[in-house]
């Protein structure tokens, strides 16, 4: 079995996973559209441009994602995307690249149960935790 995010954007998906390649390093795997899909059909014209489905790996991890359809969105909230760095170097690289432009919620650094941990809300609205476990 398998566990994988699956994120809900306010229009902005294929933005968000772009800055997701940079960010933290991801491949896009999938990024697909409402224009030429089955769902077109139900959807607004408004959505034609917007993410039906799309698909982010990093170090073999999927997260996935796409555009709420209007009137569906809600705040991401009660979950974070937790990424698992083991140098606190990189951990602080990734955590910076997520947070700039967003809020950051606990600052990047040595804790009691890690060398280096974060946690930040990116400009996009989607919660990370940043963690370098103790070995």
């Amino acid at each position: 079995m398998q566990v994988n995010p699956y994120l809900h954007y306010n229009g902005n998906c294929e933005e968000a996973l772009n800055f997701y390649v940079k960010a933290i390093g991801a491949k896009i795997d999938v990024i697909m559209h409402v224009e030429g899909s089955p769902a077109a059909e139900q959807m607004p014209p408004s959505m034609a441009k917007k993410v039906l489905h799309g698909q982010i790996s990093v170090d073999g991890e999927v997260i996935m994602a796409s555009d709420a359809p209007p009137d569906y969105f809600e705040k991401m909230q009660g979950m974070s995307v937790c990424l698992q760095i083991q140098d606190p170097a990189d951990g602080a690289k990734v955590f910076a690249a997520l947070s700039e432009g967003g809020t950051i919620k606990m600052p990047f650094g040595a804790t009691f149960w890690s060398k280096g941990f974060g946690m930040c809300v990116d400009k996009f609205g989607a919660p990370w935790m940043i963690n370098c476990a103790m070995e």
